[in-house]
């Protein structure tokens, strides 16, 4: 019998409320609590005072241009063409002489701050009173896989675990029917699964797929005939679980997959809701730019994001484009592939911000926007129409949650080509977004190897000059 004072006496008896007083995990939840496990994902509050309860982290997979989108360089308008030199070319150390190149959408002050915004982003220009924009951001690495591992990990060599994964297991979950972090992505992005995996953190923390379309999670509807046979086949599971932990008391992994069907089933009850857009209004849709009856596109990632934050979700990565060698942000051959790409996102972050804002849900909600590095100011020959990878400057932005908006931080040189003040590194981002969540970053950690992991390993400063 589990005692009154459990802490997951609320979580199994919603469950069991919600299908009838059914017993599916009787047995199994009573000697996990017998042996002292404790629950991954019971909610815990923040060290510290939290401005932020959740993020929403929007990546724009392949390497946004900083100076055609949020930097504006007047000076490469004017020095289009001219040479300049360089000491380092796609990650190979030397003396090159570069061609520098104009950008291809003029920039205009938006919003009552003023902050100069290319006409690229329109509809997101207009959302910049709430936006802190950063453009002195720096990464350590020129390649895709790296620079996509370390935005997201901390780590731009070696595998560790999602930032994602990070701030679920530091708050674990408002919802346990659903997870505390998901990735929602049409396509497969640089670094492939590490982007939500939580290596060493316990696997309830990993991030769950979600792919735009007519099935969100794969396996989410009931294939048993009943709602009774599959009651039956999960008790079967279960007491073959309990059997098989039995002779593995001290498996993490196996008693995290165990939770998983718990997790699952309750993830079928409320799933379906979730993904059911029919109830929002014709207004909402149009804010978003969707259209009725559609489950693709940004507008749905947009505008499902919302409705897991107002469900309790913590973490929720929306992805912009894949690895493939197009249909991303890695404009080499010609900038002008900008121009869709930023099409098709803008309507729907801004109806976001938009949609946060008026419900209240953007003071505690983070919106961070980001990319793995920005493109180069210069080329290899003058009129050459794309940019290369360049991680010595880059651009992000974040809003709501703690950030003071409608402000710049930092600044990149002329032409930017290398960060002038206030440089922001990865692990600068990373702490800052953990700071917001009310955590020390440097105290946010986790034994492994015998050693003290974190987010942002041995580095990193919150940059205090964006918080509100």
């Amino acid at each position: 019998m589990i005692p009154p004072s459990s802490p997951l006496i609320g979580r199994r008896g919603m469950l069991r409320s919600m299908i009838a007083g059914s017993s599916i995990f009787p047995g199994l939840l009573s000697q996990l609590l017998a042996e002292g496990e404790s629950d991954p994902l019971a909610p815990r509050p923040s060290p510290f005072p939290a401005k932020a309860k959740r993020v929403i982290f929007l990546f724009m997979n392949g390497g946004v241009s900083h100076v055609d989108s949020w930097d504006p360089k007047p000076l490469l308008f004017r020095d289009a063409g001219k040479s300049v030199s360089v000491d380092e070319w796609q990650g190979r150390k030397g003396d090159y002489q570069m061609f520098l190149t104009r950008p291809l959408w003029e920039f205009s002050p938006h919003g009552r701050c003023g902050t100069e915004v290319s006409a690229l982003f329109p509809r997101i220009a207009e959302c910049v009173d709430d936006i802190a924009v950063i453009r002195s951001m720096r990464s350590d690495h020129t390649n895709h896989y790296e620079s996509t591992l370390g935005m997201h990990t901390g780590s731009f060599n070696f595998a560790r675990p999602s930032i994602g994964s990070w701030v679920s297991y530091g708050l674990g979950s408002e919802n346990r029917n659903l997870p505390s972090f998901v990735v929602i992505s049409p396509q497969m992005p640089y670094a492939g699964n590490q982007v939500w995996a939580s290596d060493f953190l316990p696997g309830a923390h990993q991030g769950t797929l979600v792919v735009p379309g007519a099935e969100p999670i794969a396996n989410i509807q009931r294939r048993a005939a009943s709602g009774r046979l599959q009651e039956l086949e999960l008790q079967a599971m279960a007491r073959m679980n309990r059997r098989h932990l039995d002779a593995r008391p001290a498996d993490p992994l196996l008693a995290a997959r165990i939770r998983s069907f718990e997790t699952a089933f309750g993830m079928q009850m409320e799933a379906p809701e979730l993904f059911d857009l029919s109830q929002e209004s014709d207004a909402t849709l149009e804010l978003y730019g969707l259209k009725r009856g559609s489950t693709e596109g940004f507008g749905w990632q947009c505008l499902v994001a919302r409705r897991m934050a107002e469900r309790g979700v913590r973490f929720i990565e929306l992805i912009d484009g894949g690895s493939a060698s197009s249909g991303n942000w890695d404009s080499h051959g010609n900038m002008e592939a900008h121009g869709p790409l930023a099409k098709n996102v803008d309507q729907p972050i801004a109806g976001l911000l938009k949609d946060l804002k008026q419900r209240g849900m953007l003071e505690d909600t983070l919106v961070v926007w980001t990319t793995e590095f920005g493109r180069t100011p210069f080329k290899e020959a003058a009129g050459q129409p794309g940019r290369e990878h360049h991680h010595w400057a880059f651009s992000s932005w974040m809003a709501g949650g703690g950030v003071k908006g409608g402000i710049v931080h930092g600044a990149t040189d002329d032409h930017g080509i290398r960060v002038a003040r206030d440089e922001v590194h990865v692990h600068d981002f990373h702490a800052t977004i953990l700071h917001l969540l009310g955590f020390d970053h440097e105290a946010l950690t986790y034994r492994h190897n015998g050693r003290d992991y974190r987010l942002t390993d041995v580095h990193g400063d919150v940059v205090r000059e964006i918080l509100a």
